[in-house]
């Protein structure tokens, strides 16, 4: 668990140059932690200078669990909005369908056409002398 006594490190690096900066000292505490102690100016070349007690969480305490998110409420529409909605979407697909019946009627006609003109211009087999 290296990584936590890292970022607890860092933690307290920041708050040290927060308060350098601002002048002022500010107590900030962790949840779960304990305060973290007063970084020196020459501690800030080391991370491993830092030490900062890390208690873990109790597991016979549950964390707190947020409630869930409430839907965002939806306006209210008229049967006859809805009504004419569904009866535009119906003429719409219905038009999409009465192209592609055509279009495929239109593809099958040029086929069998150009099938028919390629049967009848081809040459007639040779005939077969005995």
């Amino acid at each position: 668990m290296k990584w936590i006594r890292e970022r607890d490190a860092l933690i307290a690096q920041t708050l040290a140059f927060v308060q350098s900066v601002s002048g002022r000292k500010v107590d900030f505490r962790q949840p779960d932690t304990v305060a973290a102690a007063p970084v020196l100016a020459a501690e800030f070349v080391s991370v491993q200078a830092v030490t900062v007690a890390f208690e873990p969480p109790q597991a016979d305490s549950p964390p707190p669990i947020a409630p869930p998110p409430q839907p965002l409420p939806v306006p209210p529409r008229r049967m006859s909005d809805v009504r004419s909605e569904m009866q535009a979407r119906i003429a719409n697909f219905r038009k999409h369908q009465e192209r592609f019946e055509r279009e495929r009627e239109e593809y099958c006609a040029a086929t069998l056409a150009k099938l028919r003109a390629d049967i009848r211009d081809a040459a007639p087999p040779p005939a077969t002398q005995k």
